[in-house]
């Protein structure tokens, strides 16, 4: 009889290696220090070298091990050479965290073709790339997961944020059609759908918008990115073993308020 697994063992991810984009500040780095403290050798990317050194700082000054590779997640070639530099350096590839987005704003109207394509490359097109040039690695792991970071405003209008919420939306479906296509090569895919959280990307909008995202939720203020980690650990881990082409919503009550 097999044995009953224990809470800790459940979210152990010792021996595993995962890749997270954006992973040098917000909800990035916090998932990414998760992943390290829980045992994961972690890669983390960004566009910036000095971000990605940063960060790395940062997670091996708490004992995790990391590296970062700079990455323009909208360049195809540069989605394949991070997967090829952490092949080069862990030699596997089991966990794949899609977080990295831009958050272009345009009304109705007023949105260009350019604007259009940036975003979608950003945030929906990178993701699926990434998983496809990290395939075979991925398929090759006994416990393969990805997880795709969306947002609460796909169940909302989205008005005034067409851009960023139909990105999204489409990532919530490519989710569903990863989830379906890849169950059969034992890859687990899942999303999380963050509420409004006290990132750079809630902050540059200004205090009052700001505010009026935290009066948003029922809990009445902006989560703190590290409060993504634990709904990121457990869809990553063998928590979720028998969960896919789910989405955890993570909003402090925002979508049911509405």
């Amino acid at each position: 009889m097999a044995e009953t697994p224990t809470a800790a063992s459940l979210f152990d991810l010792t021996g595993r290696v995962a890749i997270v984009t954006g992973g040098t500040r917000g909800i990035g780095l916090a998932v990414a220090k998760g992943l390290a403290r829980a045992g994961a050798r972690v890669v983390v990317s960004s566009r910036k070298p000095e971000a990605c050194e940063a960060a790395v700082a940062a997670i091996t000054a708490e004992g995790g091990i990391a590296i970062g590779v700079p990455c323009h997640i909208g360049e195809i070639d540069d989605l394949h050479a991070l997967v090829a530099a952490t092949l080069e350096a862990y030699g596997q590839i089991d966990l794949i965290v899609n977080n990295a987005a831009n958050a272009l704003a345009l009304p109705i109207g007023q949105i260009t073709v350019e604007a259009w394509s940036k975003t979608q490359d950003v945030n929906e097109r990178a993701a699926l790339f990434l998983v496809q040039a990290a395939l075979p690695a991925l398929e090759a792991s006994r416990c393969a997961a990805v997880l795709n970071v969306v947002s609460v405003g796909i169940f909302t209008s989205g008005r005034h944020l067409a851009l960023y919420t139909a990105a999204k939306a489409g990532l919530m479906q490519l989710t569903k059609s990863m989830a379906a296509e890849l169950a059969g090569k034992g890859i687990r895919v899942n999303a999380l759908a963050p509420g409004p959280v006290d990132t750079d990307m809630v902050r540059n909008n200004g205090p009052e918008v700001a505010a009026s995202m935290a009066a948003s939720t029922a809990m009445g203020r902006l989560a703190a990115p590290e409060e993504m980690v634990g709904p990121a650990l457990f869809l990553l881990s063998d928590a979720a073993s028998y969960v896919t082409g789910s989405v955890l919503v993570a909003d402090g009550g925002t979508v049911f308020r509405a």
